[in-house]
């Protein structure tokens, strides 16, 4: 089977087509035939330390769905032929084994495509605005980079548990194409100075939870615009700025938390330990189309050089997906 690797280098990434013997579903878990595979930035970003040791050839892709071609065992809850999504290290390739406690049912209204955006994004925002941010109704959400994946999926969240979403992106246009997924407040900016307009629009309240994807340039102008009691999640650093000065009088004063988002170093038993109360609250939004993914574009599976340059340059809104050869 066809299976892409990347290496690593001081200067960048490079991409290895390979031909690999099909792997084999150990216990607990699903081989998977994949039919569609999402692009994640920090995989590709040497800060993130996702791609393995540099100088060193890994598989890569990092989430997906596809239909279960065999079970292996003490797999009790999937059968053969059943279509899943979830986390799946490997993805790019035609099989790729899936944790079956990371699995999960695809709802008959979605794609492929829009099942492979689902799997790492949306639980990375439910970590942040449900399990940690604890967002309610109401309350205002800022989220900077607002145009990536984990933004989208922020926003789209956000917007279904009743909150008020303000982002953040560079690109006027890019914050036009994301008015229709119900963004309250567009700010077009990439420098740490969005504060003010922030207190503006929520009439000095300031924003209850914050969702950074952009890094440490922004991360002090993020705590400033927070509300009293407020949340900073921050869960990528694109900018490549991974050091910040954080402001103590206002972090006391003002009783704000901040914290972290990654699955780095987390075992497969904590990351799959929110999937039932994901199953049970998030995906029944994807089943009634009441959220349904916003995919930029489509690649097929022999032009993931292409779908990564696209997603280095910046210019997407919401999930770069990888289609292999077969996917109908």
């Amino acid at each position: 089977m066809q299976s892409y690797w990347m290496m690593m280098t001081d200067t960048g990434t490079a991409l290895d087509l390979r031909d690999v013997p099909v792997p084999t579903a150990g216990p607990q878990q699903l081989l998977v035939r994949m039919r569609a595979a999402a692009l994640n930035r920090g995989e590709f970003l040497l800060a993130h330390g996702l791609h393995g040791e540099p100088g060193r050839w890994k598989a890569i892709g990092m989430e997906g769905a596809g239909e279960v071609v065999a079970v292996g065992p003490g797999v009790t809850d999937f059968r053969l032929g059943d279509r899943v999504m979830g986390r799946c290290p490997g993805a790019f390739a035609e099989l790729a084994v899936m944790e079956a406690a990371e699995a999960m049912n695809v709802p008959p209204a979605l794609s492929w495509e829009e099942a492979a955006s689902i799997p790492l994004t949306f639980l990375v925002a439910f970590d942040m605005l449900v399990l940690q941010g604890h967002l309610r109704a109401g309350e205002w959400l800022l989220v900077n980079g607002v145009s990536s994946g984990v933004g989208v999926a922020s926003l789209q969240l956000g917007k279904a548990l009743g909150a008020h979403v303000i982002g953040t992106s560079g690109s006027a246009e890019k914050l036009g194409a994301l008015a229709e997924l119900g963004l309250d407040v567009a700010l077009c900016t990439r420098a740490p100075d969005f504060a003010p307009a922030v207190m503006a629009a929520t009439g000095r309240h300031g924003a209850d939870l914050v969702v950074n994807t952009v890094g440490g340039s922004v991360f002090a102008e993020s705590l400033r615009s927070l509300a009293f009691e407020g949340r900073l999640a921050t869960v990528g650093y694109v900018d490549g700025v991974v050091r910040a000065e954080i402001d103590l009088e206002a972090l006391h004063a003002k009783r704000l938390a901040v914290f972290g988002v990654s699955n780095k170093m987390r075992t497969k038993e904590q990351r799959a330990a929110a999937l039932p109360r994901f199953v049970a609250e998030v995906v029944p939004l994807f089943a009634t189309r009441r959220i349904r993914p916003r995919i930029d574009q489509v690649f097929d599976f022999a032009q993931l050089a292409d779908a990564r340059a696209r997603m280095e340059s910046g210019a997407h809104v919401g999930k770069i997906v990888l289609r292999t050869a077969d996917a109908s």
